[in-house]
């Protein structure tokens, strides 16, 4: 299943917030979407994921959902989103409270997700009792749950340390391997975006609009080898090189607003 952003333009009041932005994300393709502070990223996510109604402009899905999807689009936040008052399996279990699955069915779907995550033998803890990055693998668990087409995830790791955002980003290589989930990628990190994306859509500054879509010529296997770095390091000098004179302005905006 594609995902088609169609000359969407968006703006709150009379703040023009992105301008005819165009692209596509290919089934199994892994999309980042990066630009200066301000420039729209996340309200392009909420419109790609149908939170949002663009001002002009339309996101769109093309082609049958994987086998079993139950939801072609899902989030995963970067406050996590969970239930406190609900365990690591019930919160993975929540969004298929009202789907037509069996109980069994259910209990096979949500003990999938755990395995994948390496949520196993905490189904029975509660939030409180995990670090971050084990709250946020289960976001990540509920959200493979519906078994998407499509990730839609907003800066999943900048609540994250260093450590743990790292180990994460190799937990997203694992499952985006097989090719058969998609994703849309927002951030600021630019190691994470040449790290996992195949092409990166940089925004300019606010009102957003495409600069330059750019593509990674190395499979996300290869980019985790320890000879890859200085090729890493690069692209993420390319990246920088397009949007800091912009990312600068836009902090000086913010400061002075």
């Amino acid at each position: 299943m594609d995902l088609i952003a169609d000359h969407i333009s968006h703006r709150f009041g009379a703040l023009d917030v992105l301008d005819d932005v165009s692209f596509q994300v290919a089934a199994g393709e892994v999309v980042a979407i990066v630009g200066p502070s301000g420039c729209g990223k996340s309200t392009l996510l909420q419109i790609l994921g149908g939170l949002l109604q663009p001002g002009r402009g339309a996101a769109q899905l093309r082609g049958a959902p994987p086998a079993g999807s139950l939801n072609p689009l899902t989030f995963v936040f970067q406050d996590f989103a969970l239930l406190p008052w609900n365990t690591v399996e019930e919160n993975v279990a929540f969004p298929l409270l009202h789907t037509a699955l069996s109980p069994s069915e259910r209990g096979a779907v949500i003990d999938d997700a755990l395995r994948r995550t390496g949520l196993a033998d905490f189904r029975a803890a509660y939030p409180k009792q995990l670090s971050g990055g084990m709250r946020q693998r289960v976001g990540i668990a509920r959200a493979l749950a519906v078994r998407p087409a499509i990730l839609l995830m907003d800066e999943p790791l900048s609540a994250l340390d260093s450590q743990t955002r790292e180990l994460l980003m190799e937990d997203f290589v694992g499952l985006l391997a097989d090719g058969a989930m998609g994703a849309v990628y927002v951030t600021h990190n630019l190691e994470e975006a040449v790290r996992l994306a195949d092409r990166v859509v940089v925004l300019s500054r606010r009102p957003g609009r495409i600069r330059e879509i750019v593509s990674i010529p190395m499979t996300r296997a290869e980019r985790g080898a320890v000879d890859a770095r200085g090729k890493m390091a690069a692209l993420q000098a390319d990246l920088w090189s397009l949007i800091r004179k912009e990312a600068i302005d836009a902090e000086r905006e913010v400061q002075h607003a």
